[in-house]
């Protein structure tokens, strides 16, 4: 076993590094080491590497601009390199230890974004994101934010450890390439709990996409509604290149200028508060709007009174990914949903500094697995 492993740390804006630490070890007889070898850019850690937002965010949660949980998550000056970063990916067992007995070293297997402990209330509620068991005093235990979210590596490393294995770690199924479940650990998940929950208690249903914030989330969750049967799925984005991923998979894809409104089930990516209260605006009555962005402003101006007239359920909060990850992996099997079409730039592991740090919609980092041949039971 190597004494050292690399991974991959944010320094500050534009600027990422591999650098060396102490290689992880089993700390618990439940605990599993993993070794990814793809790993997804989420569409939120573009906010940090391509605007230096640090000390501006630090300035507004100062002046009651900006809400201060965003310091409960990613620390009191937000963002704030060097830090290790990634929470998607897909990676192969290498260790495990002696309680873990119903996973097998070499196995490939989706890691969550949140770490959860899979028993508590919450995790039992299916929030498994804010588990109670490990988020302790802070709102959440993650990967890849920084010590903020507790004492977790980035998953754009080496190897690292994953507490509460068996619960944690969720088996690729056979037949389903890794590339196809890269932001399965997150983005995919996410949008996934956007529009399927919502598809299947109204068959046919009209899906709006406001797109071009969370920009694979928005992708993915119109190329799922086409795929569970909305009747119309209208995706509006100004970039001409997503439009046409879009259409790839059966949306109708416009510019976001492009009125529109009356649609059942309607999600935000646009990730601005302006989104939002469009968002809203488009739900028809009785319907559903899902916002997946971050939105810090302590003054969205959310039309209350809107929603209340069209009787509009509004949801946002973060993804629990582990609590769907069953589900959508085996859909995943059953239809052979082309996910890696939102991919749009594909890097070399060792290039991972300059590629992590691309303007593009979808970054995933890849590198051969241990033993290519490998295929899960």
């Amino acid at each position: 076993m190597p004494e050292r492993v690399r991974e991959l740390r944010f320094e500050r804006a534009g600027k990422l590094s591999w650098h060396e630490r102490a290689a992880p070890a089993l700390r618990d007889p439940a605990d599993a080491l993993v070794r990814p070898f793809v790993v997804g850019r989420c569409d939120g850690d573009t906010v940090p590497i391509h605007r230096p937002v640090s000390r501006a965010m630090q300035a507004g949660m100062a002046l009651g601009l900006i809400d201060p949980v965003v310091g409960a998550i990613c620390g009191s000056v937000p963002f704030r390199g060097p830090f290790a970063i990634g929470h998607e990916c897909v990676a192969e067992i290498t260790a495990l230890g002696s309680e873990v007995a119903n996973l097998r070293v070499g196995q490939r297997v989706v890691v969550p974004w949140a770490v959860s402990c899979g028993s508590c209330p919450r995790c039992r509620r299916g929030l498994t994101s804010k588990c109670a068991e490990t988020s302790g005093s802070g709102p959440l235990a993650a990967y890849g934010f920084g010590p903020a979210s507790g004492p977790w590596a980035g998953m754009a490393a080496d190897e690292f450890r994953v507490p509460n294995a068996e619960h944690m770690l969720v088996p690729v199924p056979a037949g389903v390439p890794a590339a196809r479940v890269a932001a399965a650990s997150d983005n995919l998940a996410d949008a996934w709990r956007c529009v399927v929950p919502a598809l299947s208690e109204r068959e046919g249903a009209s899906v709006l996409v406001l797109g071009g914030g969370a920009k694979s989330i928005g992708l993915y969750a119109a190329g799922l509604a086409v795929a569970h049967g909305a009747g119309v799925v209208d995706y509006l984005d100004d970039d001409p290149e997503r439009r046409l991923i879009a259409e790839s998979f059966g949306a109708r894809a416009r510019p976001l200028r492009t009125a529109a409104g009356g649609y059942d089930v309607v999600v935000e990516a646009t990730s601005r508060a302006g989104g939002v209260r469009r968002a809203v605006r488009a739900v028809a009555p009785g319907g559903v709007c899902h916002a997946v962005g971050y939105y810090l402003s302590t003054g969205t101006r959310v039309p209350l009174m809107r929603m209340y007239a069209d009787d509009v359920t509004l949801h946002l909060g973060v993804s629990h990914a582990r609590a769907v990850l069953p589900d959508l992996l085996d859909f995943l099997r059953r239809t052979g949903f082309p996910a890696e079409r939102v991919t749009t730039l594909t890097a070399d592991w060792d290039d991972a500094p300059t590629a992590y740090a691309a303007r593009t919609t979808k970054l995933v980092l890849s590198r051969a697995p241990l033993d290519s041949r490998a295929q899960e039971p």
